[in-house]
């Protein structure tokens, strides 16, 4: 019996998703725009457009390129690396709560950057290093302890909420045995945020997501193969394991990464997928509209805590906070009101 081929993966453009696309990336064009002229010391578009194509004064260059480029540009890279790993996972778990918030990969970043800084006690780059070091060991630790025969997505969020659950545990106790300036910087942390980020945070983040992103977009087809099981994902030739364990390296190094960069961002990893598939009508994984939903959120949240609380008073990661767990008893009462009926 001839051996089935997976056919090599057809470029198939929706009407409605790449409608959504566009009209996501436009309202992201304009709030970046209404980003880089918004502050304490207001611009205007002209003056932004100047200062990037090098004729703005010293004073406009320093807002522009110092203090407000880089804090919009790590907005929309940790924004889509967080939606596309919450993307892929929902996708392999079958679940919507199958996001790296849940399942303890964040959870592993902070105790890897915690780690670093309450016993180590170094810089930020050596945090960074430590958070993404946490991250991939979580994860790899949560994937061993799920595997049985398989991967399967009930268990990998069982397995990933009872380490999550350890590692609060942990971290909590790293702060409570720490001193009082290196609580402080643990805390600070732990909020998440893009207060103080520069192109030292920006440049690493944006390689790895210039890397990965194309590995996630060209597995799409992959997801919604596997979404429809094994046996049957078998049969129209996908190479099932590699192609499950590939796309959750994928999704691991890009949350871990991203919170590398900024800490423990909440809730945009669970909530851009699912927001972007409603919008787009679509059981499938939408991996590229994942991506514009999870930039423009952390931007429009970054936009908003800068208005209502100014330059450096609150942390974006409070207000997703905030937002995604409205939106969490939402999903948990809708989900509770579809099964009742």
């Amino acid at each position: 019996m001839t051996a089935v081929r997976e056919r090599p993966a057809a470029i198939q453009v929706r009407p409605r998703a790449l409608v959504t696309a566009i009209v996501l990336a436009v309202l992201l064009f304009v709030l970046a725009a209404v980003s880089m002229t918004t502050g304490d010391y207001p611009l205007s578009v002209l003056d932004v457009v100047k200062t990037l194509l090098g004729f703005g004064d010293s004073g406009t260059e320093f807002i522009v390129t110092t203090l407000r480029l880089p804090r919009l540009l790590l907005a929309v890279l940790v924004g889509g690396a967080l939606a596309v790993s919450g993307a892929i996972l929902q996708s392999l778990s079958g679940n919507p709560l199958g996001s790296p918030d849940v399942i303890g990969f964040t959870q592993g970043s902070a105790t890897g950057a915690l780690l670093v800084i309450v016993l180590a006690h170094g810089s930020s780059g050596d945090v960074a290093l430590g958070a993404l070091a946490g991250g991939v060991v979580t994860a790899l630790v949560v994937g061993l302890l799920a595997f049985r025969r398989g991967l399967q997505g009930f268990r990998l969020i069982l397995v990933g909420i009872g380490v999550a659950a350890m590692l609060l545990a942990a971290n909590s106790y790293l702060i409570t045995r720490a001193s009082m300036q290196d609580a402080y910087s643990a805390q600070a942390w732990l909020v998440g945020g893009l207060n103080g980020r520069g192109w030292e945070e920006v440049v690493p983040l944006a390689v790895a997501v210039v890397v990965l992103l194309p590995v996630a977009f060209g597995y799409g087809r992959r997801l919604a193969l596997l979404e429809m099981g094994d046996d049957a994902a078998k049969g129209l030739g996908v190479p099932v394991e590699r192609s499950r364990i590939v796309a959750i390296a994928v999704a691991v190094v890009l949350c871990a990464i991203a919170t590398a960069a900024a800490g423990p961002i909440a809730f945009v990893a669970l909530s851009a997928p699912q927001l972007a598939k409603r919008v787009v009508r679509s059981a499938r994984p939408v991996l590229v509209c994942s991506a514009l939903m999870g930039a423009l959120l952390l931007v429009a949240s970054d936009l908003l805590t800068r208005l209502a609380f100014g330059e450096e008073s609150l942390p974006v990661g409070i207000a997703t906070g905030a937002i995604g767990g409205l939106y969490l008893m939402w999903l948990l009462s809708s989900h509770w009101r579809r099964n009742r009926g």
